[in-house]
């Protein structure tokens, strides 16, 4: 089977290697990329027991090495190149025993394509950074290759708008752990089937992650968007809490997960104050944002395999498909 793949992608290769640089040749593979995603993908995915092959962007961050780790438990393949800065292009990095070549923003192209052609059932897993989500988004699908975008940020609305414009199979979503996704759709539905319930109650929201997340939390601005569709008033101001002695003193983190954690505090008061609520879900460590991502890759390769008319997903269709491991 293997063998059929490659020849039937050695044209294309050959085509590509001639003239990478050339908008005209790109649109030409990208269109060529889409035809035979029914053909060689199909074939290599029946494959009983083959190992879904996965580039991880951002590999050597600190959600990119957890999703390897989760990954390499899996049995998924990792695949040996990655997109990082051009400070780091050219290097090479061991991450959990598999090593990987970082390449810069002016490869990205190239490299994807000659990769997505080496393995025409791949899946990128994004977790590079919020200003290079668009952009990255969009040379997925130029190329044609499927991916799961677990990094928060970017324009979502353009975000969906490339996507479906290009037919490609994704996944996205502002939260990959399966609990708090669980909880999302629980909001989803409450405020589905009891709009309003909440009329005339005030929200006030704190988040707390680790110094290095630039962006507000994706996961509070869609549980603020359920509370707002059962009728509560909200400023548009979300508590971020950044400082570690902070974090430590007021919200409860344990130092030792000071580098990696995702509280969340949403308080709901009443017009006269005299009634409360109070939802909250923190996480330490990155482990199960890991594990979610991996499962987001299989459910996604079942989605491709099968053809399915949808191409769009969240998390929350990866938890109503009910195979998650």
């Amino acid at each position: 089977m293997w063998v059929q793949g490659a020849v039937l992608c050695e044209p294309l290769k050959q085509l590509y290697l001639s003239n990478p640089l050339s908008s005209n040749g790109t649109r030409f593979l990208t269109n060529h990329y889409q035809k035979r995603r029914s053909s060689v993908v199909v074939m290599s995915m029946t494959t009983k027991g083959a190992a879904v092959p996965i580039m991880v962007n951002g590999c050597n961050g600190k959600m990119g090495s957890s999703v390897i780790l989760a990954a390499n438990s899996a049995g998924l393949q990792i695949l040996p190149k990655s997109f990082g800065p051009e400070k780091e292009a050219g290097n090479t990095v061991e991450v959990f025993g598999n090593e990987i070549k970082i390449h810069g923003p002016s490869e990205r192209e190239s490299v994807l394509a000659s990769l997505y052609d080496d393995y025409p059932n791949m899946i990128v897993v994004d977790y590079t950074v919020p200003d290079l989500v668009n952009d990255n988004a969009d040379l997925y699908c130029r190329v044609g290759v499927p991916f799961v975008m677990g990094t928060t940020g970017g324009d979502r609305d353009i975000l969906y708008k490339t996507v479906d414009a290009s037919k490609v199979y994704a996944v996205i979503s502002p939260q990959m752990g399966k609990q708090v996704v669980a909880f999302l759709a629980a909001m989803e539905i409450m405020a589905g089937q009891f709009p309003d319930a909440f009329a005339g109650y005030s929200l006030h929201v704190k988040e707390s992650h680790q110094a290095g997340k630039l962006d507000t939390s994706g996961t509070a601005k869609a549980v603020i968007s359920c509370f707002k569709k059962l009728g509560v008033s909200f400023d548009d101001e979300i508590e971020m809490i950044r400082d570690p002695k902070e974090q430590v003193e007021l919200v409860g983190v344990p130092e030792e997960h000071l580098s990696g954690h995702a509280f969340h505090l949403y308080y709901l008061s009443s017009p006269d104050k005299t009634v409360s609520f109070e939802f909250q879900h923190n996480v330490c460590g990155r482990s199960i944002y890991a594990e979610g991502t991996v499962d987001a890759v299989l459910f996604l390769a079942k989605k491709i395999q099968s053809r399915a008319d949808k191409r769009i997903y969240n998390m929350i269709d990866v938890l109503r498909e009910g195979n998650m491991r």
